[in-house]
């Protein structure tokens, strides 16, 4: 009798169990879909609770979201550079001849201390603004491709800190950490960083690692990335703030895109440049959604290990 009551008992929880397991997998089904129709690429589902066989699925399935956001960047990032192509040519071909007529004809004597020298210096200062926007361009279409090698981030992040002592700086990142980057492109993308905080009337910069528990979420924001799984390319990612201005809600989402500024004498490929930079290492340079406490602008900083 007792071991009838206990097969039921058995049969009635197993029953209880897979409909709650087909429910949660419908979820995770749901909420991947969303995330993929809204274009979030950066979903992470957690794997605890899940049978073997659909762990590994979930593991593929997270790694490939973070798969296609790589190859979305990757092709926003060529496009571009096709544009920049076309239209660095271009406009050299415009602004060349007008910059050295424009000088040229501001050195001759007839038209010095006349009405037509203002006219003529309004042509040609025009024209060098637009020459050093063409400059800026190349920039961005002339960028070497890294070359990666093994190194210890803290130390990069320690002389940085050493080159503006004007800021107050505190770095949390294991002194023994090596990542795979461009020394030279790493060391670039955090000085951007760095400057446009400066620039943001900033007095202290944090630096550290993000948090690993992102996993335990079932979205996680866009600015919180869990780790990949152990049969994937592992990434480092860093937390990078300060507390200057705060950046407004209008400006969030052109804040990558390249040429954009909202400073008079900014050229706008900073971030940009900073973020092309990190997607050719095989990294992300991202805005977090959620700032870290004293910090009015977040970073993210990914980077292979």
């Amino acid at each position: 009798m007792w071991l009838i009551i206990l097969i039921g008992v058995i049969i009635v929880g197993f029953a209880v169990w897979f409909v709650y397991h087909q429910r949660m997998l419908r979820l995770r089904a749901h909420l991947m879909q969303e995330a993929i129709r809204n274009k979030d690429f950066t979903f992470r589902m957690p794997t605890h609770g899940l049978l073997p066989g659909e762990r590994a699925m979930q593991e593929t399935l997270n790694q490939l979201g973070e798969t296609i956001r790589q190859q979305v960047n990757q092709n926003e990032v060529e496009s571009w550079e096709r544009l920049t192509r076309v239209l660095t040519h271009e406009m050299m071909n415009a602004t060349a001849p007008i910059t050295s007529i424009s000088q040229s004809m501001l050195n001759r004597s007839d038209v010095k201390d006349t009405p037509l020298e203002n006219g003529i210096k309004a042509i040609y200062e025009t024209s060098r603004h637009l020459s050093d926007f063409v400059v800026n361009y190349r920039k961005m279409s002339e960028l070497e491709k890294p070359v990666l090698a093994d190194v210890r981030l803290h130390a990069v992040i320690d002389e940085i800190s050493k080159a503006y002592p004007q800021l107050t700086w505190e770095v949390s990142v294991p002194a023994d950490l090596v990542v795979r980057a461009d020394i030279g492109m790493l060391r670039q993308v955090l000085m951007n960083l760095v400057k446009n905080a400066i620039e943001a009337n900033a007095t202290k910069m944090v630096v550290e690692e993000t948090d690993s528990t992102a996993e335990a979420n079932w979205l996680s924001p866009s600015g919180r990335r869990a780790k990949p799984s152990s049969l994937f390319t592992h990434h480092f990612s860093l937390y990078i703030g300060n507390d200057g201005l705060p950046i407004p809600a209008e400006n969030r989402q052109s804040l990558f895109v390249p040429f954009f500024t909202t400073k008079r004498s900014g050229s706008g490929i900073g971030l940009s440049l900073s973020r092309r930079m990190m997607i050719q290492q095989g990294g992300m340079l991202d805005l977090a959604e959620t700032p870290l406490q004293g910090c009015h602008a977040v970073f993210i900083l990914s980077l292979q290990v």
